[in-house]
């Protein structure tokens, strides 16, 4: 299997009136395929690493390869353009845009991909038919429940066809069952092959998860296989 994310000696600081360490010597490979749960308690590092895979934040030293592509060595604008191409992201709150109906929130992000209009419509119709919503496109957020609203936001995180999709507590804001529900959709698209990286405080999710990563003081403390997963 071909490496998708690798972190090579990665820490971050933030400088103010006492430099903060939140990542420490962070090394860690992503493998094609792999879905991984990243735990740890509030303050650990485990968001900061998220945002660093996502490239939304980079590192103070070390080095961080994307399918190979050392991801410092790129220009802002190439990064913002491998990241809306390459990585989907799913977020607890949802984040989606209150007037738009759920099938334009899953073109916007095939919209700066610079996809065609039919193309774009066919496809989110498409994904939110297999994910149970065709009868709700035309619906605005407002007007789905949570679990309808995560699902659409699923959706839009697959629209450009990402390498990578990161789940940042992705049933936080959920009830059990619904979030029971969305945990399944993500499982049924690692069976279909997408890498799947996740944050979760809740241990009874990470547990499906084929790896656990358990974050401490901005370490990886543990780097355990799933064996009930494989």
């Amino acid at each position: 299997m071909s490496v998708v994310v690798e972190l090579q000696d990665v820490n971050k600081v933030y400088a103010g009136g006492e430099e903060l360490h939140v990542l420490k010597n962070i090394r860690l490979a992503v493998k094609q395929g792999e879905f991984i749960a990243i735990v740890g308690p509030s303050g650990s590092g485990k968001s900061t690493l998220m945002n660093m895979i996502g490239m939304l934040d980079t590192p103070t030293s070390g080095t961080y390869r994307f399918e190979g592509v050392d991801v410092g060595e790129l220009s802002d604008h190439r990064m913002a353009k491998m990241r809306s191409r390459k990585i989907g992201f799913v977020f607890q709150q949802f984040n989606l845009l209150p007037r738009l109906t759920a099938l334009e929130n899953v073109e916007v992000p095939m919209i700066y991909a610079g996809l065609s209009r039919k193309e774009r419509r066919e496809r989110a119709k498409r994904l939110l038919e297999e994910l149970g919503l065709g009868e709700r496109t035309g619906h605005r957020p407002g007007k789905l429940s949570g679990g309808q609203q995560q699902r659409v936001a699923i959706a839009r995180a697959l629209a450009n066809e990402p390498s990578l999709i990161l789940a940042d507590e992705p049933t936080g804001a959920l009830d059990t069952a619904t979030g029971l529900e969305v945990l399944q959709i993500l499982l049924r698209l690692n069976d279909q092959g997408h890498t799947v990286v996740l944050i979760t405080h809740d241990p009874g999710i990470a547990a499906n998860a084929k790896r656990v990563i358990t974050m401490k003081d901005g370490e990886i403390v543990r780097d355990e296989t799933n064996d009930l997963r494989l």
